[in-house]
C-alpha cells in the first residue's frame, strides 16, 4: 500500500507547479496544432470582404497591403490593371464602441461598395447601419466631393432614424479608409 504525501505548503506548492506545467504544455500543444487552420481561415475570411467590395480580381489583395495606423489597405489587379482598393478601416465613436468596415475605392477614388465587418451598435437600431437602404448613398460617390458627414453636421449623410452615433462613426469609419487612402497613394506616387 502506497503512502499518502503529507500536506504541507512544499507539497502544495509542488503539486501546483506540475499541474501548471503540463496544463500549459498542453495548452501549447493545442495552440500549435489550431494555428494555421485559424490563420487560413482569417485569410479567407478578408479575401470575402474584398470580394464584396471591388469588382472581379485575380491578384492575391492579401501579399499586397499596406497597413496604415491600424487601417489596412489592399490593392487589388486584374491582369495586370488595377481594379481598385479595399480597405479594412474602424473607429471607435460608435455607440456601441468599435465598428469594423471593409470599403471598396475604384481607381478614380468613388466608393465602390462597403461592408460593415463587426460592431457593437443597438439591435433595431444601430445595426441598421448594415442595411443595404443605408449603405447604398454610398455608392458610386467621390468622399473628395461628397462629404462624409450626416447632414446634422454639415455633411451629405442621411443619418439612420434613432441612430446618428452608429451613423457618424461609419462615416468615420469611411472617412479614415479615404484618408488612409489618399496617404498610401500619394507615397505610391512619389516612388513612381
Amino acid at each position: 500500500m502506497a503512502k499518502k504525501l503529507e500536506s504541507t505548503l512544499i507539497n502544495m506548492i509542488l503539486s501546483l507547479v506540475l499541474i501548471s506545467m503540463v496544463m500549459s504544455a498542453a495548452l501549447g500543444f493545442v495552440y500549435m496544432k489550431t494555428k494555421d487552420p485559424i490563420e487560413a481561415a482569417s485569410r479567407q475570411k478578408e479575401i470575402a470582404a474584398i470580394k464584396q467590395v471591388l469588382p472581379e480580381f485575380d491578384s492575391d489583395p492579401v501579399a499586397d497591403k499596406t497597413e496604415k495606423d491600424g487601417v489596412i489597405v489592399y490593392q487589388v489587379s486584374k491582369q495586370n490593371q488595377p481594379v481598385g482598393f479595399a480597405i479594412k478601416t474602424f473607429t471607435d465613436k460608435g455607440f456601441g464602441g468599435h465598428v469594423e468596415i471593409m470599403a471598396g475605392f475604384l481607381p478614380d477614388g468613388s466608393i465602390n461598395n462597403v461592408v460593415v465587418l463587426s460592431h457593437k451598435e443597438t439591435p433595431g437600431l444601430g445595426t441598421k447601419m448594415t442595411d443595404p437602404k443605408f449603405s447604398y448613398q454610398f455608392l458610386g460617390k467621390n468622399p473628395a466631393e461628397f462629404i462624409l458627414k450626416v447632414k446634422k453636421d454639415g455633411g451629405q449623410v442621411d443619418a439612420i432614424t434613432a441612430a446618428t452615433v452608429s451613423s457618424r462613426a461609419y462615416c468615420d469609419a469611411l472617412q479614415r479608409a479615404y484618408t488612409t487612402l489618399k496617404m498610401v497613394n500619394d507615397s505610391l506616387s512619389a516612388k513612381q
